[in-house]
């Protein structure tokens, strides 16, 4: 079956728009003879003549009006697909899909994302959040977001924020009446809020201090699997928790938890967007990492 590429629909197009293969040629910027060898290759492999020719006008044959009225809309359809993919080149605008973890959504959904959108409102952020690490290229996703440990060796990483660090927390009151451990191994003998990781095993604390790490397998009355649940078991005096500090920075400085073991959580890695080298990125995409590398460096500077 034979194919035929926009510029000999737009040749057809312009020829029966006008009236006169001059002036569709000057038009469509061709030669005369140039427009007139597309019109006969168009007709050659239809099989038909879309124009009777005279030297004094040009007019559509019966086929040639059915074929310009069936492919003038589509034309258009096309036409204007392409010029809604080239304004994305300028205008943010679109979807953009980001897979994260938890607990680093959270951490830059109020510094960076929601700025963005407020920046850029034609822009759709859509943000997927799961414990496992996925291939974000066979997934379909734009970026991913993760600790700089974790990011895959092919990709590009954009630092987006100061170095993070883990909080053991408890109310005063806990610690008020049952003690507040002074180094890791304290918390064996203390009432713990369990973590279980995404792959199901259980998920020893980690500490370190001077270089020596230490891990603690904590023991309590309940395993949970997402922070915000722990949160609550901690507010509501069960035991002691292990969180992200920024998951629970708010809670200590308003005297509601009490963080301790603070010579034991240095900072960690810091979280990174990350994404494969792409060519002709689009505008959204363009903004979204030059203000994630904004991000990136006032943090560095504060």
């Amino acid at each position: 079956m034979p194919r035929h590429g926009l510029v000999e629909l737009e040749a057809v197009l312009a020829v029966a728009a006008r009236g006169s293969f001059r002036a569709a040629a000057l038009e469509l910027g061709l030669s005369t003879t140039a427009l007139s060898n597309l019109i006969a290759k168009v007709e050659r492999q239809l099989g038909v003549r879309l124009f009777n020719r005279t030297t004094r006008s040009v007019s559509l044959t019966d086929a040639g009006r059915t074929f310009v009225d069936q492919v003038a809309p589509a034309l258009r359809d096309i036409q204007d697909a392409m010029a809604a993919v080239r304004s994305q080149q300028d205008t943010p605008s679109g979807t953009l899909r980001i897979n994260a973890f938890a607990s680093g959504a959270r951490e830059v959904l109020a510094p960076l994302v929601l700025p963005f959108l407020r920046r850029h409102p034609q822009v759709h952020v859509d943000l997927v959040t799961e414990g496992r690490i996925v291939d974000i290229v066979a997934e379909g996703f734009d970026l991913g977001l993760r600790t700089a440990d974790l990011v895959p060796s092919d990709m590009i990483a954009v630092p987006v924020g100061v170095p993070r660090s883990f909080a053991v927390v408890g109310t005063p009151s806990y610690f008020d009446a049952h003690g507040r451990p002074r180094v890791p191994p304290d918390l064996l003998g203390h009432s713990c809020i369990r973590i279980r990781l995404p792959d199901g095993a259980p998920y020893r604390w980690h500490f370190e201090k001077d270089g020596n790490p230490v891990q603690i397998d904590v023991a309590g009355p309940i395993t949970l699997d997402e922070s915000s649940l722990s949160r609550i078991a901690v507010l509501d005096g069960v035991g002691i928790g292990f969180f992200m500090e920024a998951d629970v920075r708010d809670d200590v400085a308003a005297g509601r938890l009490e963080r301790v073991l603070l010579d034991w959580t240095p900072p960690t890695v810091p979280l990174c967007l990350y994404y494969p080298g792409r060519k002709n990125p689009s505008a959204a995409f363009r903004a979204f990492i030059d203000m994630a590398r904004e991000m990136g460096k006032a943090a560095t500077r504060g």
